[in-house]
């Protein structure tokens, strides 16, 4: 069995917090308007398997809907955008910036989507870029 870190992470005033015992899916960057608008530039996440994923501290922790089956998590307090989830699904993606750790341990960008939607201001790297949502990226085994 392979040994995984375990990663903590949460906003910048502790009123939320979590808790990451499985491996998690390279860095994704999105570019479409709506994480361009929550974060004020773009959305490096990561996925991870729900079952690997804890909340150890939520007090602060505010659901937005922003699509018809998915929900946007953050901090009610300091406003820092969190969690992105999809209804029913099996996974949590989590904004990596809010990682302690700061992604340390081989975690890096993969790919870029949403891409026909970036804005015209910066360029992007060297990874696949995507101009729609869909990914090559894999979900690492569920372990």
């Amino acid at each position: 069995m392979t040994e995984h870190p375990i990663r903590t992470g949460g906003c910048i005033c502790g009123g939320v917090r979590y808790r990451i015992t499985g491996p998690i899916k390279q860095i994704v960057v999105c570019h479409c308007r709506e994480c361009r608008r929550q974060t004020g530039h773009i959305m490096a996440s990561s996925d991870v398997w729900n079952h690997h994923f804890e909340l150890t501290e939520a007090r602060d922790l505010g659901w937005y809907r922003s699509g018809p089956k998915s929900r946007r998590g953050f901090c009610k307090t300091c406003g820092c955008s969190m969690f992105y989830k999809v209804d029913g699904g099996e996974k949590t993606s989590f904004a990596v910036g809010t990682l302690d750790d700061g992604c340390d341990g081989g975690i890096r960008i993969a790919a870029h989507i949403f891409t026909a939607e970036k804005g015209a201001y910066y360029d992007l790297d060297g990874a696949p870029a995507y101009p729609d949502g869909s990914d090559s990226v894999p979900m690492p085994p569920r372990g």
